[in-house]
């Protein structure tokens, strides 16, 4: 279940990031006045968007208070329960 949530949160930000530079490079090839600002914050969220998605299951474990031999035991449980 946690491998799901993992997946699904990384294509989340895939889609995330990507948009941000279609409508970047949309917005700077129409010649918009607000391109700048779109690049900046596509710049921003290059680097913020991965942080965030490591930052955050790490934050969850440590105060969750589960360590990763608990979350491969569980995974394990799972399968064999399919």
């Amino acid at each position: 279940m946690k491998q799901k949530m993992k997946r699904i949160f990384a294509w989340m930000g895939i889609i995330l990031l990507g948009l941000l530079y279609l409508v970047t490079f949309i917005l700077g090839v129409a010649g918009n006045e607000s391109t700048m600002g779109w690049f900046m914050a596509s710049l921003a969220c290059t680097i913020v968007v991965p942080c965030l998605m490591y930052l955050v299951p790490w934050l969850a474990r440590i105060l969750g208070g589960s360590s990763k031999e608990d979350e491969k035991k569980q995974d394990g449980k799972q399968e064999n329960k399919r």
